[in-house]
C-alpha cells in the first residue's frame, strides 16, 4: 500500500512513514493511492465478530507488511480492550429506522478515543523500532487534545503538547487534558481560537528546525491512520443493521471532516453507504459548501458545541483529491482561491459530490431544543454534538425505508453547559473512572497566539524531558 499527497508533489510512503510523517512535505494529507475492496461475502462475514477482529480485517490492507499480522493483532486487542463496553461501538435503536453509534466508551467519552488510542501504540512501536524519540504537536477544539493524551501517556519514545484555545473548551474537556501528569504530557491553552493553533501546528510542520532534527509527529485527523481507525465502526454499525444485503446511511456531526471522510472511505471500499449527512453547529463552512457550493471562509462563532467551533476544514481536502480524481494541482489551486477570497468546487466535483452529500447547519437554540425533545421522545440524553446529527437524520433522510445511523460522538456530560440549559438542571453524570476529575490538580501553561512562543515553549520542553 503506497500513500500519495493531496497537493501531488511530495513522494509516497508507505504505511510507517505516513504514520510518522503526518502532513506531506508539499502541504497535502497523504491517503492510499487507491482504496482496497472488501466484498459483498467478506462484509456479510463481519457479522458478530469481536470488535478488534472487524478493525483487523478492515485496516489489515493499509497496512501492508509494515506490522506484522499477530503483532497487530495484539496491538487491536490491547487498544481496545480499555473500553467500557465490550462492544466497543454500541448501536442503540431510536424508532423504526433511526439508530444511534455510541462512540463515547473510551476512557475520554469521545469517539476520538478510537483511532487514537491505537495511534499511540502505533507511533511508540514504530518508534522504537527505529531508536528514535519524537515530539508530537497536536490542536484540538476539545475532544483530540484528551484523546491524544491518554493514547500517548504510557508512550517510552514521545513527548506529547498539545494546543487547546484558551477558555474555550468545556471544563470538563479541558481537564481531562491538564490533569493527566505524566512527564511527557504538555498542554498549552493558547490566547485565540482552534484555527489559531491549527494554523501554528500546521506551521511548525512546514519548518521543523526550532526541534533541532527531533521528528515532529501528527495526532491531529491529518495523520491517515486517525482516519484508517474510524473506518471501523462503519462497517460494524452498518453490518448489525443489515448491511451489505441493504443499503445504509450515516449521519455525523462534524467541523474538520475527518470522521464523514472515513465514512467515505468505508464506501469506496464496498460498504453500500447510500448516503451520507453532514451535520456542523452555527461554523457552517461544511453545510454551505456541499449544499450551495459556497466554499469560503467566515468568522468563528463561539457556539455549545465547541469541538465543531472551526471555519477552516482541514480534512475537507482530502475528499476534494477524490472528487478532482486525483488533480493534486487543482486541489492545490482552488485551496489557494480559498484562503484568499470566497470561491467554489469546479461544478462537476460538487455535482459528483450532492450524489452522496446532504447537509444541515444547526445554531445553540435549536441545539438546545433537539436535546431536550430527543429525550422525550427516545429516552436518550444526547451531547450537543450529537443534537446537530440527530436533527440532520430527523430533516435530511432521503428514504424512509434506508436506516440511519446517527454517530453520539461524546458523551454528554463532557458538555454540562449545554445540558443544564436545555432542561436538565442536574447536567449528566460523568462515569466513575471520572467521578473526581473536578477536584483534580491541573498542570498547562498560557501562551500568546505567536508560532515564535509555542515553538520556544516546545523545544524547551522537549528537551527538558529528554
Amino acid at each position: 500500500m503506497r500513500y500519495i499527497s493531496t497537493r501531488g508533489q511530495a513522494p509516497a510512503l508507505n504505511f510507517e512513514e505516513v504514520v510518522l510523517t503526518g502532513l506531506a512535505t508539499d502541504g497535502g494529507l497523504y491517503v492510499p493511492e487507491s482504496f482496497p475492496q472488501l466484498s459483498h461475502d467478506e462484509i456479510a462475514a463481519l457479522a458478530g465478530l469481536p470488535y478488534h477482529e472487524v478493525a483487523f480485517r478492515v485496516m489489515r490492507p493499509y497496512i501492508g507488511d509494515c506490522i506484522d499480522e499477530q503483532t497487530f493483532r495484539d496491538m487491536l486487542k490491547a487498544t481496545y480492550a480499555s473500553f467500557s463496553h465490550d462492544a466497543v461501538a454500541p448501536i442503540k435503536q431510536l424508532n423504526s429506522n433511526h439508530f444511534l453509534l455510541e462512540l463515547f466508551h473510551g476512557p475520554t467519552l469521545a469517539f476520538k478515543d478510537i483511532a487514537l488510542q491505537l495511534l499511540g501504540r502505533l507511533l511508540d512501536h514504530f518508534l522504537g523500532k527505529r531508536g528514535e524519540k519524537g515530539v508530537i504537536m497536536g490542536a484540538t477544539s476539545g475532544d483530540t487534545g484528551s484523546a491524544a493524551i491518554e493514547g500517548c501517556k504510557p508512550c517510552q519514545h514521545v513527548d506529547i503538547f498539545i494546543l487547546h484555545p484558551f477558555n474555550r473548551v468545556s471544563e470538563v474537556q479541558r481537564r481531562q487534558m491538564t490533569t493527566v501528569l505524566a512527564p511527557n504530557v504538555h498542554n498549552i491553552a493558547v490566547e485565540g481560537n482552534f484555527d489559531d493553533c491549527q494554523a501554528m501546528v500546521k506551521a511548525s510542520f512546514a519548518d521543523q528546525s526550532f526541534l533541532q532534527g527531533k521528528r515532529l509527529i501528527a495526532v491531529n485527523s491529518i495523520n491517515w491512520a486517525r482516519i484508517m481507525a474510524q473506518i471501523v465502526y462503519y462497517f460494524t454499525s452498518a453490518v448489525a443493521v443489515g448491511a451489505p444485503h441493504r443499503e445504509v446511511a450515516f449521519s455525523v456531526p462534524s467541523a474538520n471532516f475527518g470522521d464523514v471522510f472515513a465514512g467515505y472511505v468505508a464506501r469506496k471500499m464496498g460498504l453500500p453507504i447510500k448516503q451520507l449527512i453532514v451535520a456542523t453547529n452555527a461554523n457552517d463552512i461544511l453545510h454551505r459548501t456541499l449544499h450551495d457550493n459556497d466554499f469560503s471562509k467566515k468568522t468563528l462563532l463561539p457556539t455549545l458545541a465547541p469541538s465543531m467551533d472551526i471555519v477552516v476544514s482541514s480534512n475537507f481536502e482530502r475528499l476534494l483529491f477524490d472528487l478532482y480524481q486525483q488533480d493534486g494541482a487543482g486541489v492545490a489551486a482552488l485551496l489557494e482561491s480559498f484562503q484568499q477570497q470566497p470561491t467554489q468546487l469546479d461544478a462537476g466535483a460538487w455535482s459528483k459530490a450532492r450524489e452522496l452529500f446532504d447537509s444541515l447547519a444547526v445554531d445553540d437554540a435549536t441545539i438546545l431544543k433537539v436535546i431536550a425533545d430527543a429525550y422525550q421522545r427516545t429516552g436518550e440524553l444526547l451531547d450537543p454534538h450529537t443534537a446537530t446529527g440527530y436533527l440532520a437524520t430527523e430533516q435530511c433522510a432521503r428514504d424512509a425505508a434506508t436506516p440511519v445511523i446517527t454517530l453520539a460522538t461524546a458523551h454528554p456530560a463532557k458538555f454540562e453547559e449545554a445540558v443544564i440549559k436545555a432542561g436538565f438542571a442536574q447536567g449528566a453524570a460523568l462515569p466513575p473512572h471520572m467521578s473526581d476529575l473536578l477536584q483534580r490538580e491541573e498542570r498547562y501553561t498560557v501562551l500568546p497566539a505567536e508560532l515564535a512562543a509555542i515553538q520556544r515553549h516546545v523545544a524547551e520542553n522537549q528537551a527538558a524531558s529528554a
